[in-house]
């Protein structure tokens, strides 16, 4: 069975005026001159349709072989002519388990600085693909060899060096645990990838030493690090509103057994909570290795069910003004405190909820005592 094949006539390109776009374009009938203008040598070989011979001009099929990504010719006029390259190297060598050829590495590394003029959308998109592609952890940490992940990714790089305390991370820093995550993901989706690189990047901001290490308030200063990354790097809403969830959220899990019944079943129905979940047993896995709480909500959706989870409400807005009520803030506080009832299991039925929101009108509207 074939795979997807691209057709593209051949051509050379001429002085790239910003790092991305050629001034001319000729097309040529000549295939080694197309493969000179291309990135990798591995990424220059063509196949001959009607000889199956493979056409190599460049040495791709030997630096395949050993496992090397190569510029052709000289690197850095190869990166000059598109700032991406340096990121695509990264993106093979991981993806790949390559290793990045000597003179291509120092190229990246001198111009490593252009990296900034990237479209934010193309610089998206390679970081995706280094998460979610296969090798991500060797990827993040060619980002950081090659001096790129300060350059696109500051906020990620001043991870490396803060401590955590032992008891909790025997693993060592912030940064060494998250690397330790991004080994462990396999086939992640890219809100989880992403979850999982920036669940921590709070931390550094928030570092102090008391009566041991601590991060008071890390997960609030990183769903605002978080927030602002992903809408640097032109994310969509949903994208950015689910890494946010999954950056919130990752520290209640170490509260579930002790939530009150409603709390927990409205934390087990956050939107993508599989996600949730598998953040949480990543970040476990990477520490202290205990799974007491992972455990402990898998048992509970099997004693529960969805349905029990997230069940219809018993009573609506639309109920309460059809009952006589009036619209206000009143509204909220009530069907909050309906819907912990029917959640806790103390009514079920929309006739109970009504003689609930009774007596909370009833009281509301009693005088204050003298």
């Amino acid at each position: 069975m074939v795979g997807a094949v691209e057709v593209a006539t051949f051509r050379s390109d001429y002085s790239y005026r910003d790092g991305r776009r050629p001034e001319e374009v000729h097309f040529e009938t000549n295939p080694q001159q197309d493969a000179l203008r291309r990135d990798f040598t591995i990424n220059a070989l063509f196949l001959d349709t009607r000889t199956n011979e493979i056409l190599d001009f460049v040495g791709g099929r030997a630096d395949l072989q050993a496992g090397i990504i190569r510029a052709i010719g000289d690197p850095e006029q190869r990166f000059r002519e598109d700032y991406l390259r340096m990121l695509r190297s990264v993106r093979f060598a991981a993806r790949l388990g390559f290793t990045i050829e000597p003179a291509t590495a120092a190229a990246v590394r001198a111009m490593g600085p252009l990296s900034q003029h990237i479209a934010a959308e193309r610089v998206r998109d390679e970081v995706v693909r280094i998460l979610t592609e296969g090798g991500a952890r060797r990827g993040f940490e060619w980002l950081d060899e090659l001096g790129l992940l300060q350059v696109l990714l500051p906020e990620v790089a001043r991870m490396k060096g803060v401590q955590q305390p032992p008891e909790f991370h025997p693993e060592g820093d912030v940064w060494t645990h998250t690397l330790i995550m991004l080994d462990a993901l396999r086939d992640p989706s890219p809100t989880l990838a992403l979850g999982v690189l920036l669940h921590d990047v709070g931390k550094p901001p928030t570092f102090r030493v008391a009566d041991r290490i601590r991060f008071d308030g890390h997960v609030e200063a990183g769903i605002e690090i978080a927030h602002r990354i992903l809408s640097r790097l032109r994310f969509s809403n949903d994208d950015i509103r689910q890494v946010e969830a999954l950056v919130a959220n990752h520290m209640k899990f170490k509260d579930a057994p002790r939530m009150r019944e409603s709390t927990l079943k409205r934390f087990m129905r956050l939107p993508d909570f599989e996600e949730h979940m598998e953040l949480h047993r990543l970040d476990c896995g990477s520490s202290h290795s205990m799974l007491d709480n992972y455990e402990f909500i898998r048992a509970k959706q099997s004693e529960l069910g969805q349905e029990q989870i997230a069940p219809p409400p018993l009573l609506t807005g639309k109920d309460l003004i059809a009952a006589g009520y009036k619209p206000g803030p009143w509204f909220s506080q009530v069907l909050s405190t309906i819907e912990d009832a029917q959640l806790e299991g103390r009514i079920d039925s929309k006739e109970a909820a009504l003689q609930l929101a009774a007596s909370m009108h009833a009281q509301a509207s009693e005088p204050a005592s003298i």
